[in-house]
């Protein structure tokens, strides 16, 4: 099915294999939303969303086994979980809207609430002493410079795994706990081991933008809006992981490993690339024109589980245009959001959100990308809290479509 927002009568009819008659009944008893076009005749268009919940739940009665094989791909659920809720264009944490967190909390609390399902509970989780790593992790750290802090924690997570025995307790309470280790120490290599703030957030703004305390809310906007987003690729690798029970420290190196492939949180790389493109010709609507003529996508517009716009990349993009008014940075977004609506009608997502952010805070090079990954981490050790009390291994099947085995030689 086309991942466009809408459908025609007939392309909806023709997806479902029924007649425009029978459409128009399941219009009239809201199985599929419509609302008229544009142009002159206004005909009505269809919710592409709606058509494939009808049709997945078609070939569900029809063929079982197909369905499980697709759900793997934008398809139906395939497992539960009681942390984030996707549902008519918003996003909601254990039942909590997602940007009145981003705008009203810390992403501690986001935290305690992911984690323990109370965000009065963050003392307990983070009001311990930080863990002290010895003085071979601390050379490490030093002497990792030159290069991301993604690629940082790529390197020393595993080292401050050897070092941390608690965390081979899994219990509910202890991985929250070294989830909050973890992520203070995320934190100090990103920030450039300045002395710690009294908030993730704020250990940030210390290392990167020492002179402008209010980025502090922010930063926190960004991390709580990336915090969880149901099943990705991350995080259902994460999960996989988490249910051979290793570390929560494997868990957040699993994540991160799938995090920043060119089709997840690499794509915040491909949106600094394309608005230096923007820069460079000076003109929003001719570089998306030019990357369309040459069948390159545009990144950092249109999500599949957001037909109207992802909320999490307007959400970013408001906050820092009210942080940030006379921002070249938030002036240049705001152009090239205008005219991909225009072109291609589609909305920015959270790595276009994240990365305008960056730009118009004047962050170094690859936070847009760590942004991301420190506020996933909160997701991967939630939803590892959540496989660990399942206390199964995911372990799918294949469908083999190989050559097939000779027949055995007769017995003599």
């Amino acid at each position: 099915m086309t991942r466009g927002r809408y459908l025609s009568a007939r392309e909806a009819a023709g997806e479902l294999g029924i007649s425009v008659q029978t459409l128009y009944a399941y219009v009239s008893r809201g199985l599929v939303r419509s609302e008229a076009g544009e142009g002159k005749k206004r005909n009505r268009r269809y919710r592409a969303e709606d058509v494939r919940k009808l049709k997945e739940r078609a070939e569900q009665r029809r063929e079982p086994g197909k369905v499980a094989e697709g759900a793997l791909y934008w398809g139906a659920p395939v497992m539960e979980s009681g942390i984030t809720l996707i549902s008519d264009g918003r996003l909601y944490y254990r039942g909590r809207d997602v940007m009145e967190l981003a705008t009203g909390g810390s992403i501690e609390e986001t935290a305690a609430l992911i984690w323990t399902g109370e965000l009065a509970d963050v003392r307990g989780i983070f009001g311990v002493e930080p863990f002290v790593f010895s003085p071979r992790y601390e050379i490490v750290r030093e002497s990792v410079t030159g290069i991301s802090p993604v690629e940082a924690f790529q390197i020393l997570i595993p080292l401050a795994a050897i070092e941390d025995f608690a965390a081979y307790d899994l219990r509910p309470r202890a991985v929250a706990r070294t989830g909050a280790r973890i992520l203070r120490s995320m934190a100090a290599t990103a920030a450039g081991a300045v002395v710690a703030g009294e908030s993730v957030a704020e250990t940030l703004q210390l290392g990167w933008m020492p002179e402008e305390p209010g980025g502090v809310d922010l930063l926190n906007a960004a991390l709580v809006l990336c915090a969880d987003h149901e099943l990705n690729v991350s995080t259902f690798t994460a999960r996989c992981v988490a249910s051979s029970e290793a570390t929560p420290y494997g868990v957040v190196a699993a994540g991160l490993s799938a995090m920043q492939g060119a089709k997840h949180g690499g794509q915040t790389e491909l949106v600094e690339t394309f608005l230096r493109e923007v820069e460079a010709l000076g003109d929003a609507r001719t570089a998306i024109a030019a990357r369309l003529k040459r069948g390159e996508s545009v990144p950092g517009f249109g999500h599949s589980l957001y037909p109207d716009g992802d909320p999490r990349g307007a959400g970013l993009l408001r906050l820092t245009a009210a942080a940030r008014p006379r921002s070249p940075a938030v002036a240049l977004s705001t152009a090239v959001a205008s005219e991909a609506l225009d072109l291609i009608e589609e909305r920015p997502t959270v790595d276009f959100g994240l990365v305008t952010l960056a730009r118009a805070l004047g962050l170094p090079p690859g936070t847009a990308i760590a942004l991301f990954a420190m506020g996933r981490t909160v997701g991967w050790i939630g939803h590892a809290i959540e496989q660990y009390g399942s206390d199964l291994l995911i372990r799918p099947r294949a469908r083999y479509t190989g050559k097939q085995p000779a027949d055995p030689p007769p017995q003599s």
